[in-house]
């Protein structure tokens, strides 16, 4: 059970056996929760995520944005309901769809999945819009950025279980971080603190904690973000879209090294030759 000191923190103690040097002994371990939290939008069903259990209003918000359910300024208001099976966000719009049905997409998302929810082939590889001219980033913004991101990340300090999503400013300065036990999820919840925040996604960069998969390129395309730079690698289908929309995509981000995948025009000190 997770301790009541612990309540709304976004891990859980349980009992473990701890092997080490051929001797075990019985401690307690914090391990990260994963949730199942329910997206109703105007009363009806839509998806059902799996997240941790925090920051769910930004979710909420970064998630119909970019899924393409409602706006920033179409949501009137959101409520955050526990229910015995997990988090209900009840998310009303200004414009329901037609007799207040909303379109379905009732199968669940897995943690570790952005396109489980989607029923077809066409609603999974979305080409978003091109993006803005963006700032330009310095290499160096993006390893301070990288520096500093261990230090905000609490969850992931006591359980090792979670991604974290991060936007700095032009200098690498670290405005917000969120994290999830999913590594869309993160990026859902960033976005949406962004939206509240009021925070120009043209200046500055996200910076992620995970490989840079097709729908992290999508979705900080969607919110306006220009360049995004990833721990690990990206794939093939992700470097493509970004290639297509404009968005400089940075992986590998590690202490003085970067690989530039696409548009490194907006990036000084680096070599951009071969880059589109």
């Amino acid at each position: 059970m997770s301790d009541p000191d612990e309540a709304g923190s976004g891990h859980a103690r349980r009992p473990v056996t701890q092997i080490s040097a051929g001797s075990a002994r019985e401690v307690s371990d914090r391990l990260a929760e994963e949730v199942p939290v329910a997206l109703h939008y105007d009363g009806e069903p839509f998806a059902v995520m799996m997240a941790s259990p925090g920051d769910l209003q930004d979710f909420a918000y970064g998630f119909s944005l970019t899924e393409g359910r409602a706006g920033p300024d179409d949501i009137v208001d959101i409520e955050v309901r526990a229910v015995l099976e997990g988090v209900l966000l009840d998310i009303r719009t200004r414009n329901p769809g037609p007799g207040g049905k909303t379109p379905e997409r009732l199968l669940p998302g897995r943690s570790g999945c952005g396109i489980c929810g989607n029923r077809l082939l066409e609603e999974v590889v979305k080409r978003p819009a091109p993006v803005g001219d963006g700032a330009t980033i310095a290499s160096a913004a993006i390893e301070v950025a990288l520096a500093a991101l261990q230090d905000r990340q609490p969850l992931n300090t006591v359980t090792g279980a979670t991604h974290a999503a991060a936007w700095a400013s032009v200098d690498g300065t670290l405005i917000l971080v969120r994290e999830d036990v999913g590594r869309h999820n993160a990026l859902d919840k960033l976005i949406g603190a962004m939206v509240r925040s009021e925070i120009d996604p043209q200046r500055g960069f996200a910076l992620v904690t995970s490989r840079a998969s097709y729908e992290m390129v999508t979705k900080a395309a969607v919110a306006g973000i220009s360049l995004l730079a990833a721990i690990s690698a990206p794939t093939a289908l992700a470097v493509d879209l970004a290639l297509d929309c404009g968005l400089t995509l940075v992986g590998f981000v590690r202490p003085g090294r970067q690989v530039v995948y696409s548009h490194g025009h907006r990036l000084r000190e680096q070599d951009t030759s071969g880059q589109a």
